[in-house]
């Protein structure tokens, strides 16, 4: 997997799989949006655009069909272990 941080704007990060081809982009607000069948090539472009919130909307938001993000398993992984070790709070 291959990761871009972004330092400013509404996209934080990248995360783009060439295996599965999924990209995972994780947001300001904490969002995470996942798309499938993502070439390469638009990840490349995405982390060298001006502005990749832009460049997002225009060529990837309604080009690519959403998935689950990889990203959001885990956390949720996670957040079971941490339940199971210290009790779930039932």
């Amino acid at each position: 997997m291959t990761t871009k941080t972004f330092t400013s704007g509404r996209i934080r990060q990248a995360d783009f799989d060439p295996a599965t081809r999924q990209l995972d982009l994780h947001w300001a607000d904490k969002t995470v949006l996942a798309y499938k069948q993502v070439p390469e090539e638009v990840f490349r472009r995405l982390c060298a655009a001006p502005n990749p919130a832009a460049y997002w909307e225009d060529r990837i938001a309604e080009e690519y069909p959403k998935g689950v993000p990889k990203t959001a398993g885990a956390a949720s992984d996670a957040a079971k272990k941490f339940g199971d070790l210290f009790g779930g709070g039932d």
